[in-house]
C-alpha cells in the first residue's frame, strides 16, 4: 500500500509513471546505489526523528551523510532521537527500507539537508524496499512539501573526494 500512496501522491504532477521498481532490493543506500548504478551519495535518504510534540519530523539528506547531533540540536532545539521501525511505519506509513517524504500517512514536517544541493538529481525511495524516482533538489523540495533547507549533517564534505574517485573508478568507464 505504501508504494501506491506514493504513486498517488506523484499522480497530481503526472510523475507517477516515473517511479522505478526494481527486481532487487533498494532498501539501503548501498543497495539503492547498486540498483541504480550511481554513487551512494546520490541516494536521498529519509531519516525519521521524534519531533518536539507527538509528530515525527523527517530529514532528507544525501546518502553519504550522518546526522551532526550539535547542528541538529542547534537547529531544532531538541536532541536527535530516531524513531524505531514500528514508529516509523506508524508515523510515515512507510516501512524501513522504503521511507520517503511522499505519500505520508500523517502530515509531518519535512526538512531537506543542504548536503543534497551538490547534485543535479538524486534518487529518493518511493515507499517500498525496491523503488525510487529521480528528482532534482527543487522537485524534492516541492513534492515533499518541505518546510526549509537545513544544515544538520556531517561527513559529506570529506566524502566528496572519495565519491569522485569512486565514480571515476566504477561508472565512468
Amino acid at each position: 500500500m505504501s508504494l501506491e500512496s506514493v504513486k498517488a501522491h506523484f499522480k497530481q504532477w503526472h510523475r507517477d509513471v516515473d517511479v522505478m521498481e526494481f527486481d532487487t532490493s533498494s532498501a539501503t543506500v548501498e543497495l539503492a546505489a547498486e540498483a541504480l548504478g550511481v554513487i551512494p551519495a546520490r541516494i536521498a535518504k529519509t531519516l525519521s526523528f521524534r519531533g518536539d510534540g507527538e509528530q515525527a519530523i523527517l530529514i532528507v539528506a544525501a546518502g553519504d551523510t550522518k546526522i551532526n547531533n550539535k547542528k541538529f540540536r542547534d537547529t531544532f532545539g531538541f536532541k536527535a532521537r530516531m524513531l524505531n521501525p514500528d514508529e516509523v511505519l506508524e508515523q510515515t506509513g512507510h516501512a524501513i527500507g522504503g521511507v520517503c517524504p511522499f505519500g505520508l500517512e500523517n502530515n509531518l514536517d519535512v526538512y531537506l539537508d543542504v548536503s543534497m544541493k551538490r547534485f543535479e538529481t538524486l534518487f529518493p525511495a518511493c515507499g517500498s524496499s525496491n523503488s525510487a524516482i529521480e528528482l532534482t533538489t527543487e522537485e524534492i523540495f516541492h513534492y515533499s512539501l518541505a518546510k526549509e533547507w537545513v544544515d544538520v549533517c556531517k561527513g559529506w564534505e570529506e566524502a566528496d573526494e572519495v565519491n569522485e574517485k569512486f565514480a571515476l573508478k566504477n561508472y565512468d568507464k
